[in-house]
């Protein structure tokens, strides 16, 4: 177990966490909640070694392995995706090369009484018992299923980290540190650059993590999901609660909600009875009673209500300038890079006043478009024109990429800021809770969420009639998010976002472009009419089962990739009457889905082999390791240096089928 015991955190005379205590058991699953700023991710880095606390104590278990998933990191280049994906079992690696080492070194000595012959046959048998518990499977296996459920595709493992963007590379960092196997895992934000099909794949590898875990999220489906415990993080204390997110913020009310009705009652209780001490304190035949009440009064323990951080965003878009009717329009766009074509014959318009949001995958196009609505980005064909009149106000996604990290939180304003607005940067800033000698804090120490703030104040600088957001709740707390969404629904101009939260566009848009699979569709409705439409939960679904042309209402219903409506239970009829051929082509008449079958009966077959293949796999595989048991325990009991010779021998032989046979399973059910 992990605890942290009276742990203070302190710079100069400013205290961030306040004698804080509380353990991490090898069961827990822990949001940790709580405002931008508030000492989260402080909490993480102290747990891993990164900071160390102005007092009190931080005890780990010897051999406890930490992994640790800061907001922000470096990226490691030079490699190949799957090649620095690899790096996270250099220590299996080593192992294994020792392990080898040894073995060739058995085969050739003859001193089997040594000591030394019996160091290293103890030696080869604690390796072999940490490859077993460390992999079940073949290393590069396991790396290849972790990079795709992160959303990488086979033919870009071979690509270099180097050209990716820096969300792509924190998967893959991502990927190294679920590959090490930590006894506690310590994710800030690990949703932030994930799309929802990839957000959904770690929700169910964190459900079925075995260790500690805890993490900071915004996401609140992602936090009920994934957790059993919540700990808020406010004004330099902690607050334990043993249940999901959603069902703290109500445990939390209730418990606000009592303690001030305690408190109250306890009010009126030492106001009466101060009364009654000052009317009868002087009257004699009262005396006994005044007393007994100043003692009672002297012995109550004074109830308080737990201190609560009321500080908001203030966040109100300045009038929008007039634009003319059409704010951006494209047609037959076709964008990316040399190396890439992102998407192609694109047709976009949009409108002054509209409010559009882009939606899709990470990777189909959606950055893309931004860069070339704000001319960062050339088509590769087509048009795409800016309207009259337009000004465009770009918030970008990798806000570290774009602030000055030697700049300071007032610099950052002050150096863009312009007119009578320059007069006014210390108010703006305090909207955007940026107080007192938080406007000297340099860019380089901001967290996640304040550099998303201070981004966000410098669309305050200038009136823009058309913003671009992208991924703009990224780093963002719960309530930000919610006060961010009420002033975009009142801004008058045109608003662009990206974003893959769904809560935050529903009931923001009234239209939206898809973007998938290279071409780009525009659907004239909102996020919440349009699932409701196709009978979907999320745009989850969206992503795993992408719509079709031929694709049934049913199928769409059940998320199922097929077309044509089940025959399960009946039989097509042929009494009295010929087979429709309503809708089917010539020269499908007689046999309209002979090909399809056949393809479902090889597919069928060739499944039914690999089962069985892997079946017989898993028998050998235990049966090899029953046998290596037996060899081991023989190997304890027999003193003969021919038998011990004969022994080990035999048990290497054993290891070499295993491993092969390893391998070939996990090649099979990847």
């Amino acid at each position: 177990m992990l605890s942290l015991n009276d742990v203070t955190v302190s710079f100069g005379n400013w205290t961030l966490l306040d004698s804080i205590s509380f353990n991490i058991s090898e069961t827990d699953k822990i949001g940790l909640t709580g405002k931008n700023g508030a000492g989260k991710t402080t909490i993480m880095k102290l747990i891993c070694g990164l900071q160390h606390p102005t007092s009190g104590r931080i005890d780990l278990p010897a051999h406890y392995k930490v992994g640790y998933l800061p907001q922000i990191m470096e990226h490691h280049r030079g490699r190949t995706v799957l090649d620095e994906t690899m790096t996270a079992f250099d220590a299996l690696l080593d192992a294994r090369r020792e392990q080898d080492s040894i073995s060739r070194e058995l085969e050739t000595r003859t001193d089997y009484e040594s000591d030394a012959y019996s160091a290293l046959i103890t030696r080869f048998n604690e390796l072999d018992d940490y490859l077993r518990l460390s992999q079940s499977e073949p290393a590069e296996a396991q790396a290849r299923r972790t990079l795709k459920g992160l959303g990488f595709k086979d033919d870009e493992l071979g690509r270099l980290t180097d050209t990716f963007s820096q969300g792509w590379n924190m998967r893959i960092e991502l990927a190294k540190i679920l590959l090490r196997k930590p006894d506690i895992l310590l994710l800030d934000e690990p949703t932030n650059h994930l799309d929802i099909e990839s957000i959904e794949w770690l929700e169910d590898y964190l459900k079925g993590l075995k260790g500690g875990l805890m993490l900071v999220s915004h996401d609140r489906k992602f936090l009920d999901n994934v957790t059993n415990r919540t700990v808020e993080v406010m004004l330099g204390h902690v607050y334990d609660y043993k249940v999901p997110y959603s069902k703290y913020v109500e445990l939390r009310a209730e418990r606000l909600a009592q303690q001030t009705a305690a408190y109250q009652n306890q009010q009126k209780m030492i106001e009466k009875t101060e009364d009654f001490i000052n009317r009868f304190r002087y009257k004699p035949t009262k005396s006994n009673q005044v007393q007994s009440r100043i003692k009672a009064l002297e012995k109550l323990e004074r109830l308080e209500i737990d201190e609560t951080d009321n500080a908001t965003l203030k966040v109100k878009f300045p009038p929008a300038p007039r634009s003319g009717d059409v704010a951006f329009k494209a047609v037959n766009l076709t964008a990316g890079y040399p190396q890439k074509v992102v998407f192609r014959g694109a047709d976009i318009e949009i409108k002054r006043g509209e409010k559009v949001a882009l939606i899709g995958r990470n990777g189909e196009g959606k950055t893309t478009f931004m860069r070339i609505l704000t001319g960062e980005l050339d088509p590769i064909d087509g048009e795409a024109k800016v309207g009259h009149n337009v000004a465009i106000g770009y918030y970008a996604q990798n806000q570290e990429d774009v602030l000055d990290k030697n700049e300071t939180v007032f610099s950052t304003l002050d150096r863009v800021a312009t007119g009578d607005i320059r007069s006014r940067l210390r108010d703006l800033l305090a909207q955007f809770l940026f107080r007192g000698e938080d406007i000297d804090k340099r860019v380089n120490v901001l967290s996640g969420g304040e550099r998303a703030r201070l981004a966000m104040a410098t669309l305050m600088l200038k009136s823009y009639n058309l913003l671009a957001l992208d991924e703009p709740t990224n780093h963002m707390d719960i309530k930000s998010k919610d006060i961010l969404k009420q002033a975009l629904k009142a801004y008058d101009g045109t608003l662009i976002v990206v974003s893959h939260d769904r809560d935050f566009l529903d009931g923001l848009v009234d239209k939206f472009y898809e973007f998938e699979d290279g071409r780009v569709k525009e659907h004239l409705e909102t996020i919440a009419q349009f699932l409701q439409k196709r009978k979907l939960e999320s745009i989850s679904e969206i992503d795993r089962f992408p719509v079709k042309p031929g694709m049934t209402a049913q199928a769409v219903a059940s998320g199922t990739k097929g077309s044509a409506p089940s025959t399960k239970g009946s039989a097509p009829s042929t009494k009295g009457s010929a087979p429709s051929t309503k809708g089917v082509m010539p020269d499908q008449i007689g046999h309209p889905s002979r090909m399809s079958y056949e393809e479902m009966r090889q597919k069928s077959k060739e499944e039914k082999r690999v089962k069985n293949r892997i079946a017989a796999l898993e028998k050998d595989i235990e049966a090899l390791e029953a046998q290596m048991k037996d060899l081991e325990h023989k190997m304890t009991l027999t003193t003969e240096k021919d038998e011990i010779l004969e022994l080990t021998r035999s048990y290497l032989e054993c290891k070499r089928e295993l491993d092969f046979k390893e391998a070939e399973w996990g090649e099979l059910i990847d």
